[in-house]
């Protein structure tokens, strides 16, 4: 992997000191999401290369803790007096804070950006009915929606009326307890107040009027978590001033360090433990990258895998027996930043 020489490329071409922070979306165990231990990461990256007229940060993220963005933007600008995003592909819900709060948000045409309002899970959120011992999430937008068709749709203002509305929600859903509705509340104005601080740290302050309509946008407007916003929308619709669009060069570097990534953690492939464990019994993944010019950090896990026999219940004509059958099993035996 190359990133490091494509790191060089880009500040080349920026004039300005690269970071980029990836974390891998790949489906099954080997994922990785923006949290709060990247924070003394970084941290080490910025100590290393010192104060800076210009910092880029290379981000890829599907998400994460919505806790991170601030406080990791606020760090970085003790070190430099221009702060960009570069955007290679996804920078989803906490992606999109941490872009929210540059100077720049340097997009290509594969750029994408997302809602910020995520789905909240705490000890009051119902149990997921096929796995106990968890949690369902309850989706922000979902109970936006619900109480927004009660009022633009069927037309319903007076506080007796969405009484009665809320009333009706919570008797029907007995599984969702009221402070878990108290927390989506909770998170929800959270993440309005955060988004609007990000976008107060502008080296260029805003309007308050465009402020706050970026984030109602991003966290009423949209209505999925699911809904992707290019580079011309987040500009033209959105109104996020901060967006620039990436010339045919810097979108080649950025589509390169993006594929160097891809290859090297195999984000777009399907984990199967089958094929995992033909390829031996111990394996070792990537799954984030936080990486300069100067340094290299990756977050990796190891795995064990082995066959197991399991007796699987199948219907016969004599009732339902167990039959045993071959499985892979896999288990955690390591992991940390390196």
């Amino acid at each position: 992997m190359n990133t490091q020489e494509t790191i060089k490329k880009i500040e080349q071409k920026r004039g300005s000191k690269v970071i980029t922070y990836v974390t891998s979306d790949r489906q099954g165990p080997v994922n990785a999401r923006v949290a709060m231990d990247i924070i003394p990461i970084i941290s080490g990256q910025l100590r290393k290369i010192g104060k800076q007229e210009k910092i880029d940060l290379v981000l890829y993220s599907a998400g994460g803790d919505t806790m991170v963005p601030w406080r990791l933007v606020s760090m970085i600008r003790e070190y430099c007096d221009q702060f960009s995003v570069i955007v290679p592909y996804k920078a989803h819900s906490a992606a999109t804070m941490i872009s929210l709060g540059a100077d720049e948000i340097i997009m290509s045409d594969m750029s994408e950006l997302s809602p910020i309002d995520p789905s909240t899970v705490n000890a009051f959120n119902p149990v997921d009915p096929q796995n106990p011992q968890n949690r369902i999430q309850i989706s922000v937008e979902e109970v936006m929606s619900y109480f927004d068709l009660a009022k633009n749709k069927f037309g319903i203002k007076s506080d007796e009326e969405l009484t009665k509305i809320f009333n009706k929600f919570v008797e029907s859903t007995p599984s969702i307890h009221p402070l878990a509705l108290g927390n989506v509340n909770r998170t929800h104005n959270l993440i309005k107040i955060l988004a609007k601080r990000l976008l107060k740290s502008h080296q260029v302050s805003m309007k308050e009027d465009e402020v706050e309509k970026i984030i109602e946008f991003l966290t009423e407007k949209l209505y999925s978590h699911q809904y992707y916003i290019g580079r011309k929308e987040a500009k033209e619709d959105l109104n996020i001033k901060s967006v620039v669009f990436a010339d045919k060069e810097l979108s080649d570097l950025m589509t390169e360090i993006y594929e160097e990534y891809n290859g090297e953690m195999q984000m777009t492939k399907i984990w199967n433990p089958e094929m995992e464990f033909s390829k031996g019994q111990n394996q070792n993944y990537k799954i984030a990258y936080v990486e300069s010019a100067e340094i290299s950090n990756a977050f990796e896990i190891d795995m064990e895998f082995k066959k197991v026999q399991q007796n699987i219940p199948q219907q016969t004509p004599q009732g339902i027996i167990n039959i045993p059958q071959e499985q892979i099993a896999w288990k955690m035996i390591g992991q940390g930043w390196k």
